[in-house]
């Protein structure tokens, strides 16, 4: 299974991790979405992983802050059927506890409605908050990232997120 990495940044940080889960994920090209020439990209993808931070905090929509906010609307017209989506988001869990990584759920349901097979999503448990949007059935409906607060913890989670979404794609 091939992966291909889409990402959107504003300060950097989904950048990096993008850059990390690319050196996990030998053969995996990164491609940040304000460069790519459309949508037909993310179509033309084998399997994709989208990283996306949340910066629009208690937004219904757009929330982002990024070239996702107008991808996303876009995402169920697209047929994805096949194949494997898994979502990274970025967020802060202590200054905008009530929303953390809220982005990850609009681009899941938007994946979802287009015949998606959502993969990746990962437990709560050793995370502090005190709501997100992204929980799904129980769970994060994608791998859940504070580089703010809790950045020691990224490379431990990304490993494990990558082991898991092979098994699962």
């Amino acid at each position: 299974m091939t992966f291909t990495i889409f990402f959107a940044t504003s300060t950097g940080k989904t950048e990096d991790v993008a850059d990390r889960l690319k050196e996990l994920l030998p053969g995996t090209e990164a491609k940040d979405v304000d460069n790519i020439d459309s949508i037909d990209e993310l179509v033309a993808a084998e399997s994709l992983i989208c990283c996306v931070p949340t910066w629009n905090t208690g937004a219904d929509e757009a929330r982002s802050g990024t070239a996702w906010d107008d991808l996303v609307q876009e995402i169920p017209d697209k047929d994805f059927a096949g194949k494997s989506v898994a979502i990274v988001g970025l967020g802060d869990s202590s200054g905008y506890s009530d929303f953390f990584c809220d982005a990850m759920e609009e681009l899941y349901t938007a994946f979802l409605q287009s015949g998606a097979k959502l993969i990746g999503k990962v437990s709560t448990e050793g995370y502090t908050y005190d709501d997100s949007k992204s929980i799904i059935d129980g769970k994060f409906c994608g791998l859940a990232i504070d580089e703010d607060n809790e950045s020691e913890l990224t490379d431990q989670r990304l490993q494990a997120w990558v082991q898991q979404i092979n098994a699962e794609a």
